[in-house]
């Protein structure tokens, strides 16, 4: 594998793939812990080995266009981060497992990547959000993180209709 490790306070952010399949599926077939969640949750283990398959290859590129990395807390898989780059921008993502909700790691692995990839040359991220997501939208102001819009049309997956979104911007 290709990929490269960030080390925070606390966690190891390392690339995901299918060495992580039954990790991920305890949060990735979670409907609690995904139902905020557009492409969550899998509908089986089938559809998560198909997408960790696609994170392999992906960092298996000299030039990714996208980086998933599982962060470990303690040697634990507790959940992932992601930063899909185009036209310059990156979009940040993340999902922690219940248990480990509420004790700020999706905003220091965020803030990890953020931290990374400015580096990187990397200078505006964006994040979006269920409006309902309240957690999610207090990681994005945690971050430092504005909200720019609200738009509706979002269709989280779990979902039988349509919600609104945020979207939060932050340039480094």
């Amino acid at each position: 594998m290709n990929g490269f490790q960030i080390v925070t306070e606390r966690l190891v952010l390392t690339p995901l793939g299918t060495a992580y399949l039954d990790s991920v599926n305890e949060y990735a077939l979670d409907y609690e812990n995904t139902r905020y969640m557009c492409h969550l949750p899998k509908q089986d283990s089938d559809e998560t080995l198909s997408f960790l398959k696609d994170v392999d290859a992906e960092w298996q590129k000299d030039s990714p266009g996208f980086y998933e990395f599982a962060l470990l807390y303690a040697n634990d898989h507790i959940g992932s981060v992601s930063v899909y780059f185009e036209n310059g921008v990156g979009e940040l993502g993340w999902i922690i497992k219940r248990k480990y909700w509420g004790n700020g790691f999706a905003t220091e692995a965020a803030k990890g990547l953020v931290d990374h990839f400015s580096k990187w040359g990397h200078r505006r991220f964006i994040a979006h959000c269920d409006t309902e997501n309240i957690a999610s939208f207090r990681v994005m102001e945690k971050l430092g993180m504005t909200r720019t819009g609200k738009s509706g049309g979002r269709k989280n997956r779990a979902a039988t209709e349509e919600s609104f979104e945020y979207q939060y911007e932050l340039e480094v």
